[in-house]
């Protein structure tokens, strides 16, 4: 090999040293590109996810407040129906004993209502001795079939007892 004067040795190691140096730049910008793409990307994905984000607590909130006002609502109607019921029992009192004074005021119409008492009495009465009356029919007609049944099998076992009497005698 033939020797190298020391300004080719040096002209060929700053070569060498310059394409080094350019294959690590360009490596460094490969790196640099696809890193500012990942964050570009990573960026415009974590823009998307936030928007997402926004948009869900923004339903979130507003279903809450929904939730909200429902339940207030509901509260203030159980509230409501409280009172009303009170007012409308004192309402139903009151026309109750104006009505029963009014009736009982004057002579003429307390009689009639006694009659009217008296003609539900006497509907109740009879609703009774209907009831008690059918009862009692009931009660007869099942006492009958029962006691038909008996005598339909006493009558049986009467001619099983003749008839066996008339074997032994036959046999005697």
């Amino acid at each position: 090999m033939a020797t190298q004067s020391p300004s080719r040795r040096q002209a060929a190691a700053k070569r060498a040293a310059a394409t080094r140096k350019r294959n690590t730049a360009k490596r460094s910008a490969t790196t640099t590109k696809s890193s500012a793409r990942r964050t570009r990307t990573s960026a415009s994905q974590a823009s998307r996810d936030a928007r997402r984000t926004t948009k869900q607590a923004t339903r979130t909130a507003g279903r809450n407040l929904d939730a909200a006002s429902t339940r207030f609502g509901a509260f203030g109607r159980q509230a409501q129906r409280a009172l009303l019921i009170q007012v409308g029992a004192a309402a139903t009192f009151s026309d109750k004993l104006r009505e029963t004074a009014r009736t009982y005021s004057k002579l003429s119409r307390f009689v009639r209502e006694l009659d009217r008492f008296e003609r539900r009495g006497l509907r109740a009465v009879n609703r009774g001795q209907r009831s008690v009356a059918r009862q009692r029919r009931e009660f007869e007609h099942d006492v009958r079939g029962a006691q038909r049944s008996v005598e339909q099998r006493a009558s049986g076992l009467r001619s099983d007892a003749r008839d066996a009497a008339q074997q032994v005698k036959q046999l005697v």
